[in-house]
C-alpha cells in the first residue's frame, strides 16, 4: 500500500528513558497539489522514532523508527511494518561502545612495530577521512569512501561540507598540531564507516551487486605511531535481493587492514589496505580478498599547495610584467639606434609573437569549452580567478608589444639603404629552422598519442580537500592536444634566440641589434621556471597535480633532464649572441669555416706621383 502524506495527530508521548517518540498518525486523502480540498481519513496508522544513546558496530544510525497499521489483515488499509532510519546527526551526549561483535586489539598489537623518523596523521584530525578504490580478485574496480564515526568516546567532527554532488574541504593549519598524551597507548580505538559502489558488474561473496552501495561498519585500534588500521567490520547481507536491516543478517567476520601513509611521505605515496572475510571457503557469506588503494591527500599536503600556488601566482605575474619590460628596453634601443632594426632577425620576432599569441588563445578555447566545469577549491577564494586574468591582460600586453616590434622591423627591412642580402640571409633561416620545428613538433605531437595511449588511471581523488565534479574524479587528467601544443611553444619560446643567432651567422652581422637587457633579461625569464622546477622536485615531497600554476611538470618539457638541456642551451645561445654582436656573426665558427676575407683593389700611386 502506497499513501501520499500522513499527519500527526496529538496523542504523542516522549519516554525520556528509551529516548523514544511515539504517536499516532492519520493519512491525508484527496491531497494533490493543494490542502485546500484534503481530509484527514484513517487514523490507525502508529509510529515511533527512537534516538540511540549509545551506538555500536551493530547500531550505526542516529535516527531509527518504524510505521505500522493497527488494522487488522483483512481490513482495508492494513499494511505491513515499515521500518526507517536517518543519517542526520547524533544527538549530544552520544557515546559508543566497542566489542560488541568482538576486540582486535591484541592482533594489531603483534602485528605492527614503530616506524623512526615519521609523522602519521592524527586520529582526530581530517586526514583520517579517505576516499578509496575497491579492487577484487577479478580485477573489478569499485570507488567509495571511509571516515570515522568515533574516536575513542569522542565523536569525529568532520570538517566537510556537500555541496551539489562534491566535498569541500577547508584546510586547517592547525589541525595535525594538536600533540597527543605522550602517556597514553599509541593505540586509539577508533570506529568506522566505509562505503564502496561498483560502477560495472562486481562480484562479492558470489554475488553481483552492480550499482549497489555497499556498507561495511567497523571497528577496531589505530596505532598513531604506525599509521595502522586494524578492525573488524560488519556488513549487510541481503536476502532474496533485499536488504533486511536486522542484527541477525549482518556479516561480522570481516578482517580490515588498511596502512596510512607518513605526513611527510614521499610524492605519490597512498594509503593500502586490504578488506577479507575470515570466514571458510567452504561459508556461503565467504568471499576473496578486496585490495584498497586511497590518493587522497591530507591536511599538510593541502597547505604545502596553497602556500605554493601563492607563491607561483607572485612568480608569473613577476615573470609577465617583466617579459614586458625587456620588450620595452628593445623598443627604446631601436628608438635611439633605428638604423639597426633591419639587423633583427624577424623569424625571430615571428616565433617571439606567436609565442604569446598560442597561449592567448588556448586560454580562450579552455574558458569557452570548460564554462561548466567546476573549479579546484584550495582555501584561496576567488584569488585563482582574479590572477588568471591579470595573466592574460600582462600576456596581452607582451605580444602587442612584440607584434608592435615585428611591423617596425619589417617596415625597416624594405628601406632601399640597407645592405644587400639580408632578405636572403633570412630566407636561409627559414629554411634551416622551419624544419627543425615542424620536426620537432611532429616528435612532440607523437609523443602525445603515447602518453594518451598508456594512460589508464585505477585511482580516484574526490571528497578530500578539493570541489570537484562526481563524474570527474580522476586524480590523474590526460594532458590535451591543446596542452601539448602549449607546451611546446614554450619550448620554441625557450630558444627564441636561435634564428636571431642563425640570421647573423649567415650574413656575418656584428651590428648590435638586439640590446643587452633584451636577449639577456628575456632568457632569464624563460629560464626561470626550469630552475623552479628543479628546485620544487628536491624541496618538496609532495605536490598536487591540480594545483600547479607555474612550470608544471606534467607537461612534455617539465623534467630534471629537460630543466638541465634547456637553460644551458639558452644561457649558451646568449653568449653566442653576446660574441656575434662584439665580433662578428662567424666568430663562433672554427677559423676555416669563417670564409675566405675579400680583398678590395685600389690603384697604386707611382714613384713619380709620390
Amino acid at each position: 500500500m502506497s499513501f501520499t502524506s500522513i499527519q500527526c495527530s496529538d496523542h504523542g508521548e516522549w519516554d525520556s528513558k528509551a529516548n523514544r517518540w511515539c504517536a499516532v498518525a492519520c493519512r491525508i486523502l484527496n491531497f494533490s497539489t493543494s490542502l485546500a480540498d484534503a481530509f484527514a481519513g484513517d487514523c490507525s496508522i502508529k509510529l515511533c522514532w527512537r534516538f540511540p544513546a549509545t551506538f555500536s558496530v551493530a547500531n550505526r544510525y542516529p535516527v531509527v523508527g518504524q510505521m505500522w497499521s493497527n488494522e487488522t489483515v483483512k481490513d482495508f488499509g492494513y499494511f505491513d511494518k515499515i521500518k526507517f532510519w536517518g543519517h542526520n546527526d547524533a544527538l549530544p551526549g552520544v557515546k559508543y561502545k566497542y566489542g560488541v561483535r568482538g576486540s582486535v586489539r591484541k592482533p594489531c598489537e603483534s602485528k605492527t612495530r614503530k616506524h623512526k623518523g615519521k609523522r602519521y596523521p592524527n586520529p582526530y584530525s581530517s586526514d583520517m577521512r579517505f576516499d578509496m578504490s575497491i579492487k577484487n580478485i577479478k580485477g573489478q574496480k569499485a570507488h567509495g569512501y571511509s571516515s570515522p564515526l568515533f574516536v575513542g568516546d569522542k565523536r569525529f567532527n568532520s570538517p566537510f561540507h556537500l555541496y551539489g554532488d562534491s566535498y569541500m574541504l577547508k584546510a586547517n593549519r592547525t589541525e595535525n598540531a594538536v600533540q597527543l598524551d605522550s602517556t597514553q597507548s599509541p593505540l586509539q580505538n577508533i570506529s568506522y564507516t566505509m562505503r564502496f559502489t561498483p560502477s560495472v558488474s562486481f562480484e562479492l561473496g558470489g554475488e553481483n551487486i552492480s550499482s549497489k552501495a555497499v556498507d561495511i561498519f567497523a571497528e577496531g585500534t589505530y596505532n598513531n605511531e604506525t599509521g595502522h588500521l586494524c578492525m573488524m567490520g560488519c556488513r549487510y547481507v541481503t536476502q532474496s535481493g533485499a536488504e533486511v536491516y536486522k542484527n541477525g543478517s549482518m556479516d561480522c567476520e570481516i578482517q580490515i587492514n588498511i596502512q596510512l601513509h607518513p605526513l611527510t611521505g614521499k610524492g605519490n605515496e597512498e594509503i593500502k589496505g586490504t578488506i577479507e572475510s575470515t570466514r571458510a571457503r567452504s561459508d556461503p557469506l565467504y568471499f576473496g580478498k578486496l585490495d584498497l588503494v586511497s590518493s587522497s591527500i591530507y591536511v599538510e599536503q593541502a597547505n604545502e599547495s596553497i602556500w605554493r600556488m601563492d607563491l607561483e601566482i607572485v612568480i608569473v605575474l613577476v615573470s609577465n610584467t617583466l617579459a614586458c619590460v625587456f620588450v620595452g628596453l628593445q623598443l627604446f634601443h631601436v628608438k635611439k639606434q633605428p638604423e639597426v632594426l633591419p639587423f633583427i632577425s624577424i623569424t625571430m620576432l615571428i616565433v617571439l609573437t606567436l609565442g604569446h599569441m598560442i597561449p592567448l588563445l588556448l586560454n580562450f578555447e579552455a574558458l569557452v569549452t570548460n564554462h561548466n566545469r567546476q573549479s579546484v577549491f584550495l582555501g584561496s577564494g576567488g584569488w585563482l580567478e582574479v590572477n588568471e586574468v591579470i595573466v592574460r591582460v600582462v600576456t596581452m600586453i607582451a605580444f602587442l608589444l612584440e607584434l608592435y616590434l615585428l611591423h617596425m622591423t619589417w617596415s625597416a627591412r624594405y628601406s632601399d639603404d640597407n645592405p644587400k642580402g639580408l632578405w636572403v640571409s633570412e630566407k636561409k633561416v627559414i629554411f634551416v629552422s622551419l624544419p627543425m620545428y615542424i620536426s620537432s613538433g611532429l616528435i612532440a605531437w607523437f609523443i602525445h598519442q603515447s602518453r594518451k595511449s598508456h594512460r589508464s588511471p585505477f585511482l580516484r581523488q574526490g571528497h578530500l580537500g578539493y570541489t570537484v565534479p562526481a563524474n570527474q574524479l580522476a586524480r590523474y587528467q590526460p594532458v590535451s592536444f591543446w596542452g601539448d601544443l602549449k607546451s611546446y611553444a614554450g619550448l620554441i619560446l625557450d630558444g627564441f634566440l636561435l634564428p636571431q643567432l642563425l640570421f647573423n651567422l649567415f650574413f656575418d652581422s656584428s651590428v648590435e641589434a638586439l640590446s643587452r637587457s633584451y636577449y639577456v633579461g628575456t632568457t632569464i625569464v624563460r629560464l626561470v621556471p626550469h630552475a623552479y622546477d628543479l628546485y620544487r622536485a628536491h624541496s618538496s615531497a609532495w605536490n598536487l597535480d591540480l594545483s600547479y600554476i607555474y612550470a608544471n611538470p606534467r607537461m612534455d618539457f617539465y623534467s630534471t633532464a629537460w630543466d638541465i638541456i634547456i637553460p644551458f642551451s639558452g644561457l649558451v645561445f646568449a653568449v653566442f649572441i653576446y660574441l656575434q654582436q662584439r665580433f662578428g656573426g662567424r666568430c663562433i665558427l672554427p677559423k676555416r669555416f669563417r670564409g675566405t676575407p675579400v680583398y678590395e683593389k685600389v690603384p697604386t700611386v707611382g714613384t713619380i706621383e709620390l
